[in-house]
């Protein structure tokens, strides 16, 4: 990289850390175009993105179907807020409730928005319809979960750098051992406050921590036994990445309520939304929940054709098929490896886990190599590396990424 190009990195970086508040450290790559499966740097390099924007980018980079419909709405009509109607979110809220076989939708902008919403509508049912006394329901969360990083949110986190300097903390929820069927049938029946059960189908966060055939199935009929709201937190796993349309469908589960963002709008706007049928969703009226944003034109149109991509390309079917692929690939190389222990996942949501421990920069390093090699990764957990490309990709894409993480690892083997 020539002098004036390491200049134009440099200075971009080093303006975001003068004038922005330091709350990421991200990989030191400047990116200025994305396009399907890749993405570019300020000095025209291209890389796979295997990261997808933490699998908001599902559908590839500035899809154009998804573009178009944004652009074409964003000429239109912006924003009416929801003190009066517009002629999209009725279409947008009729099309994903249908979509995803609900009664209901609840329109939002983040993932972190659309849990704070689903656990409101938790606990006004919980008053309301299950009887219980006000300013006593429980919500059962797992550890080692991340939902968002609300004030609420992180009062349930067991991530310290989250949680340290930002109490007092939320009351109301008890957490058990994530993927523990015991755990929550001993949480649910020895409390008879216990509203809803708040969980990812796959942990993402913590490193793609994929739960024992049959867990969500069986904790489905736990909550269902005991008159318990199921909260399926799909803002990562849903819209077709681990190889169904939502996680919880490799199960056949139908939440009581269902959260989801990121993938919702393919990356290019911030749409979230919960569902649920209507003996649940209800109970809101009338100045109990909004956004000014929640439900915009724009994201209605968006939304609608994000949900189009994900059907018309057939990309849940794409991501099982090529998820297997990667990890048959990856297993064949950790066979004889001493720097990756294992590979794990679902469809197109997967980690490999490096053989070292969480306060290493082992996983750190590995991914700058990855970057100079041509791909973006990043770690989690510290010796964990998430790989979640965008579902758009090909066999042969998918094989070449697999050939550059291959060759990469090998310049780390002891």
């Amino acid at each position: 990289m020539a002098v004036l190009e390491k200049k134009a990195t440099q200075d971009a970086i080093d303006l975001e850390n003068k004038y922005g508040a330091h709350n990421y450290h991200p990989l030191p790559v400047v990116l200025s175009k994305g396009e399907g499966v890749y993405v570019w740097d300020v000095e025209g390099k291209k890389y796979y993105d295997f990261l997808s924007a933490y699998s908001a980018v599902n559908q590839g980079h500035c899809h154009p179907k998804i573009v178009g419909a944004m652009d074409a709405q964003a000429k239109t009509l912006t924003l009416t807020s929801r003190a009066f109607y517009n002629d999209m979110l009725g279409k947008y809220e009729k099309y994903a409730s249908e979509y995803f076989n609900f009664d209901k939708l609840l329109p939002m902008n983040t993932g972190a928005e659309a849990v704070e919403t689903a656990l409101k509508i938790c606990r006004k049912w919980a008053y309301e319809k299950k009887g219980i006394s006000e300013n006593e329901a429980e919500i059962i969360v797992c550890t080692n979960n991340f939902h968002g990083r609300t004030t609420t949110i992180i009062s349930f986190s067991n991530d310290e750098v989250a949680r340290n300097h930002f109490g007092p903390y939320t009351q109301g929820f008890t957490k058990i051992e994530y993927d523990n069927l015991d755990a929550l049938k001993k949480a649910i029946e020895n409390n008879k406050n216990v509203a809803g059960f708040l969980v990812e189908p796959i942990q993402g966060e913590a490193g793609v921590y994929v739960p024992s055939e049959g867990y969500l199935r069986e904790a489905k009929a736990l909550c269902e036994a005991n008159n318990v709201l199921f909260i399926a937190d799909e803002v990562q796993t849903g819209i077709a990445r681990t190889g169904k349309l939502l996680a919880v469908d490799h199960e056949n589960v139908k939440p009581d309520i269902l959260i989801l963002g990121k993938a919702l709008s393919g990356g290019a706007y911030p749409v979230s939304a919960v569902l649920a049928d209507d003996e649940v969703m209800n109970v809101i009226r009338p100045g109990n929940h909004g956004s000014t944003f929640g439900g915009n034109p724009v994201a209605a149109a968006v939304a609608m054709a994000a949900l189009d991509v994900i059907k018309d390309e057939n990309l849940a079917e794409n991501a099982e098929k090529l998820g297997q692929l990667f990890r048959s690939e990856l297993n064949k190389y950790i066979e004889n490896s001493s720097i990756v222990k294992l590979v794990r996942g679902k469809g197109l949501l997967n980690a490999i886990v490096i053989n070292d421990s969480e306060e290493s920069d082992t996983a750190w390093n590995i991914c700058l190599k990855l970057r100079d090699n041509g791909l973006l990764a990043k770690p989690t957990h510290g010796n964990i590396i998430r790989f979640a490309p965008p579902l758009v990709m090909n066999e042969e894409q998918l094989l070449d990424c697999v050939s550059i993480i291959t060759k990469t690892l090998k310049e780390f083997e002891k």
